[in-house]
């Protein structure tokens, strides 16, 4: 027998570039389907309990509010347990077989950074969880109860927000442009609906947000300094 018989193959899998090593690779045991199935029914119910709580807490909050206070849970559970997920468990992502790993798989095939321990996906997904993850909790908690901090601290997730997805992008095009790596599977929807679309998400919304804080705290300064100029005027006479 040669010796040759005794090396098995790497194990096959679908993720770019070609030969990029994921460790220990196992395919999904769900299919995509019922990992959105999953991932959405987990949503609604999420939703549902949030609106019960602000409900109880602030009947009276506008409708834009309420969606707002959604967007925030959803950033916040996204960053803290989706995205922490990767951060305490990207040396295994590659057999991994529970929920949010198969996820990530999923998710891979349009950035294969994420099977491979990326030191600035690592980074980037590290820092994402522990700041504005937390931090979005706390700006839906002081949305729902009328919070003046809640416009400083909706500002700073959303700069954060579009920040890291900005250096998102921008680390992958350069490497695919500069150095000729590609990390998506060739598939049109695995680049405009995975990559692009789920990620400029975060920097559409986070961006009216931002505009929205800092209209707020402008005409808070503006009435501020009219009612100083008022309370001067009065003195003088």
């Amino acid at each position: 027998m040669s010796n040759s018989s005794t090396f098995l193959p790497e194990p096959v899998h679908p993720y770019y570039p070609l030969g990029v090593e994921v460790v220990g690779y196992l395919a999904n045991e769900y299919s995509v389907p019922v990992l959105l199935l999953l991932f959405f029914g987990g949503l609604a119910v999420l939703f549902g309990l949030t609106l019960v709580v602000v409900n109880n807490v602030h009947p009276n909050l506008p409708v834009s509010e309420k969606y707002t206070i959604l967007w925030f849970v959803l950033s916040g559970t996204i960053h803290f347990f989706f995205e922490g997920y990767f951060a305490l468990n990207h040396t295994r992502m590659g057999p991994t077989q529970d929920l949010f790993g198969q996820l990530w798989k999923e998710y891979a095939h349009s950035d294969s950074r994420y099977l491979t321990s990326d030191p600035f996906v690592l980074c980037m997904e590290t820092v994402t969880a522990v700041l504005w993850g937390p931090l979005s909790f706390v700006c839906a908690w002081f949305i729902t109860t009328s919070n003046p901090l809640r416009h400083p601290i909706q500002a700073l997730v959303s700069i954060g927000q579009i920040y890291g997805d900005i250096l998102y992008y921008s680390t992958s095009m350069f490497d695919h442009y500069h150095k000729g790596l590609t990390y998506c599977r060739p598939e049109a929807y695995y680049f405009w609906g995975y990559y692009f679309f789920m990620n400029f998400i975060w920097i559409v919304i986070p961006g009216i947000l931002l505009y929205s804080s800092v209209s707020e705290t402008a005409n808070a300064f503006r009435a501020l300094d009219k009612s100083s100029r008022g309370l001067k005027t009065k003195k003088a006479i």
